[in-house]
């Protein structure tokens, strides 16, 4: 009788453990739907707008029909390679196609510490992917050099005010471990502002496998208007070693009425680098709570930091603060 009695406990643990497996299996989360722009009106979506320093000689304004019909995928593996000299990337990592005249400027902004072999693949791999698209854009790397806990959300804001003053007129908020592998996902602003990856690797028991987290996922790489970040005040610079900052955003953005999109997940695959995260997955302290005053009241108004130094690299302007 106890060897029944433990042959069906251990049964129901089984089957506990099966049902748990199901419901947190990647394969669930990809056959969520959600909306998305078509590949056919991925150009109407877009916001044509250069920054003010941006100039071309150029007799033709590009043509962008035919990158977001480029039907091809990079390989996760083409990522450990160097930067072909003709590639033409200006001191700050400033790059504008020569053969035509860009209707697309965008500031990649990127938060970092401590990833030097992460940010050299990150860097190689993104001009590589981005020259492709013929648009005017400058990658800004934002370092934390102090010892306080990593805070993404800080860096990010300053990396906005940097690229803002500079007249970039969208914004493109991106982790350095995030790598696009299809050239149609144009880095250019939609309308609304736009999670830009809607499927990644990390999410899957395989790599062939690209899955999206959760339908409110807001993190990775965001493409806004600079004009919109400035009108929910940024991103709170209260995430100090903790994560949430993204659910905050997401949260600005419903405060003003502004959905975010997508493009079409086939467009929107991602490679995540493995890396060890600083900051906690505990919860957030009540304080951390999204409120609209709290928005009001803390961002790129209350926005305070040291910076140490900028220096222009070849492939990126280094902006490197305290917090």
């Amino acid at each position: 009788m106890m060897r029944y009695a433990r042959k069906k406990k251990y049964f129901y643990l089984l089957f506990i453990i099966a049902v748990l497996v199901l419901l947190l299996h990647p394969d669930m989360n990809s056959r969520r739907t959600y909306d998305f722009i078509e590949k056919q009106n991925i150009l109407n979506a877009l916001h044509e707008e250069t920054a003010e320093n941006y100039t071309s000689t150029a007799l033709v304004t590009c043509d962008y029909h035919d990158i977001i019909y480029y039907d091809v995928t990079m390989p996760a593996t083409s990522i450990d390679r160097d930067l072909n000299e003709s590639y033409r990337i200006k001191e700050g990592g400033e790059y504008a196609p020569v053969e035509c005249k860009a209707s697309f400027s965008s500031a990649i902004i990127v938060p970092y510490r401590d990833k030097a072999e992460l940010l050299r693949t990150f860097l190689v791999h993104m001009h590589s992917f981005l020259r492709r698209q013929h648009i005017h854009y400058r990658i800004y790397v934002v370092e934390q050099l102090d010892s306080r806990p990593y805070n993404r959300a800080k860096l990010i804001n300053i990396g906005a005010i940097t690229a803002i003053n500079a007249g970039y007129p969208c914004l493109i908020l991106h982790d350095v471990d995030m790598l696009p592998l299809t050239p149609a996902n144009v880095y250019a602003c939609t309308k609304n502002p736009r999670h830009m990856w809607s499927s990644n690797n990390k999410f899957s028991w395989r790599v062939t496998k690209f899955v999206l987290a959760y339908s409110n996922v807001f993190g990775g790489a965001i493409a806004i208007l600079a004009k919109q970040f400035r009108d929910i005040n940024g991103m709170s610079n209260k995430y100090f070693g903790v994560s949430g900052e993204d659910d905050d955003l997401y949260e600005r953005l419903e405060a003003f009425n502004l959905k975010p999109c997508r493009f079409d997940p086939k467009i929107s695959q991602y490679f995540k680098s493995p890396y060890n995260p600083e900051r906690s997955w505990n919860a957030k302290s009540p304080e951390l709570t999204f409120t609209k005053k709290g928005m009001i009241e803390d961002g790129l108004n209350t926005l305070k930091y040291t910076e140490v130094a900028t220096v222009l690299h070849p492939l990126f302007t280094h902006i490197m603060v305290d917090l």
